[in-house]
């Protein structure tokens, strides 16, 4: 049984996220966008950790279920700063098999600091601590680095990140089993590093709203029954890992390097030839993905190691309509209009941009956008990239754009 599931998610209770997030909020867009499985975000928060109770019902497989039926996976999300050769801040995805396991690592955590402040709670310790932690509490906890490379608290990241996993794990590596490729990064880049690729890739969309031009964004599909163990030993064996979904790595916001104050974005050779210093300030450059890759990689671009995945590159629905449209914000009225006659058509915004026949899009949105859904399928977009906190954007020729002042009635 395949299922798409996102499993990086957070609560209203974590920092910059929105404050209308809900369980039932989750579970509509959820549904809306296509996803068949969310991860609850944030469970050791005290509030959070009592809405999941009050509105989840655990089955024998560790899966938590709405009273619509909807599933969720018990996730959080927390970041490690430590010193380690230096200042170190790494964010690790852990879940839990079941309830009565989740209350126990609460218990653990509320031990090394608050756990009240921030849906995603900051502890000084060690990964090889965090490791021994989990492990004693169940062995079937899953602990997983979040986007890899973001420049700040990926493990791979540019800023306070290590080289490879062994760095900052050391003997506790063994343990990890599975890395989360972020934005700004794709599978075709992590296979071009030995150390890398031989990880299982899983893609999730770290969302810190429920609206689905962020939920799911990013997603992994597996070929697996709903159960937490089958889950579980996709994500160590790779097995049932059927694929991921990706942005187009150029879309992530540290895809470039650059200097967001001076508005400031460059490529890897541009930087390079710079020092990695603002050509207008002088200042230090925020170093991405795509410099990181470049200077780590043992092989040439186009690289594939025996144990690589298929994926998806896809952009969000929405995206789409507002690039066709010539309009700065998704959430526009009119892309929610175009978004809304889509669903209401074809079920969910996975349907639209994986399956929906050329024909059918044609019968309900214009031609030029239905190119651009086909080019979005194909991984052919073009797509201006993201730099030091900057998302990138879909670049369309004037001739594939259409007026904001038509209406669906035109169509």
């Amino acid at each position: 049984m395949a299922f798409i599931a996102d499993l990086q998610i957070h609560s209203r209770f974590a920092r910059a996220c929105s404050k209308n997030i809900t369980i039932a909020n989750l579970e509509k867009y959820a549904r809306i966008k296509g996803l068949d499985l969310l991860g609850t975000g944030d469970f050791q928060h005290p509030l959070w950790w009592k809405e999941i109770c009050g509105n989840l019902e655990e089955d024998e497989n560790g899966i938590l279920w709405t009273r619509n039926k909807f599933p969720f996976l018990l996730q959080s999300e927390i970041s490690l700063m430590f010193s380690k050769n230096g200042r170190r801040a790494v964010h690790l995805l852990m879940f839990s098999p079941n309830i009565e396991i989740a209350k126990q690592i609460i218990d653990a955590l509320g031990k090394k600091g608050r756990l009240d402040y921030d849906g995603r709670p900051i502890f000084g310790m060690q990964p090889e601590e965090f490791i021994d932690i989990m492990i004693g509490i169940d062995k079937d906890i899953e602990v997983i680095p979040a986007h890899a490379f973001t420049p700040w608290f990926g493990i791979f990241g540019s800023d306070s990140g290590f080289d490879n996993v062994e760095e900052c794990f050391g003997d506790r590596a063994k343990f990890i089993h599975s890395i989360e490729t972020g934005m700004s990064a794709d599978p075709e880049m992590i296979w071009r590093n030995d150390n890398w690729n031989k990880f299982n890739l899983v893609s999730f969309s770290d969302a810190h709203s429920f609206h689905p031009w962020r939920l799911g964004r990013e997603a992994t599909i597996f070929d697996c029954k709903l159960k937490y163990k089958g889950i579980l030993n996709a994500f160590r064996s790779g097995e049932r890992l059927n694929s991921t979904i990706e942005v187009d790595p150029n879309y992530g916001k540290y895809h470039f390097d650059g200097h967001r104050n001076c508005n400031i974005a460059l490529n890897p050779v541009e930087s390079l030839k710079l020092g990695n210093k603002c050509p207008k300030c002088g200042g230090k450059l925020t170093i991405g993905v795509m410099q990181r890759v470049e200077v780590l990689a043992n092989h040439k671009e186009g690289y594939k190691p025996e144990n690589w995945k298929p994926f998806k590159r896809l952009l969000p629905l929405h995206e789409l309509i507002a690039a066709v449209y010539g309009l700065q914000q998704v959430t526009s009225v009119k892309v929610g209009e175009v978004y809304n006659q889509l669903i209401k058509n074809f079920g969910n915004e996975f349907n639209v941009l994986l399956n929906v026949e050329e024909d059918e899009l044609k019968r309900v949105v214009h031609e030029k956008l239905v190119n651009v859904i086909l080019m979005n399928r194909c991984g052919k977009l073009n797509v201006k990239a993201g730099y030091d906190g900057v998302y990138g954007s879909v670049i369309l020729k004037e001739n594939e754009k259409l007026s904001s002042q038509k209406r669906l009635g035109d169509y």
